[in-house]
């Protein structure tokens, strides 16, 4: 197989997985490094394949279905997990966390969680590299983008951020 027939099957391969597929299972699928997936997936991109890059893998982006919404938040690297978990206990997915970097603008780390393994993984590969959230370069503030099966739930996310007090909102002033 050739390094065009390959990105064809990665470009397959991803478009047919609900979930996010790791660079190392793409390599041993496809008998190759992960370097030169990684490689074949910018190349993708570059092509104008939308593929996102997750903690947990790549993934088509736009595959998922549900109600869009963004919530903002404020809290400490130590609540985290509680946040997260918050939000897909409800049924929503956590799609992306933004900050507002006072020099770079916006920053978007894509994320993906749907479940609280989901959540225990992000947080476990977080320990693991000690890497601080985006959220700590602005002082805790950053919104999420989450997918919700309806309203409903979207309504039962914003009241448990707020029981939590992470949930940021208008104080009026």
């Amino acid at each position: 197989m050739d390094g065009g027939e390959r990105r064809a099957a990665i470009a397959r391969y991803l478009e047919e997985s609900e979930k996010p597929v790791s660079a190392a299972k793409l390599a041993r699928t496809f008998s190759v490094s992960r370097q030169v997936v990684v490689g074949d997936v910018a190349l993708l991109r570059a092509g104008g394949m939308e593929i996102s890059a997750t903690p947990r893998g790549y993934i088509r982006a736009g595959r998922a279905t549900g109600l869009r919404r963004t919530l903002a938040c404020c809290h400490s690297a130590g609540q985290m997990a509680n946040e997260l978990n918050a939000i897909v206990d409800h049924g929503c997915v956590v799609v992306d966390v933004i900050v507002d970097h006072p020099i770079y603008g916006q920053l978007t780390g894509p994320l993906q969680l749907a479940s609280r393994y989901d959540v225990s993984q992000f947080i476990a590969r977080c320990q693991e590299y000690a890497a601080a959230p985006l959220s700590q370069l602005t002082g805790g503030v950053h919104l999420h983008t989450i997918l919700c099966p309806d309203e409903s739930a979207f309504h039962r996310t914003e009241d448990a951020l707020r029981k939590l007090g992470i949930l940021l909102e208008d104080s009026g002033e």
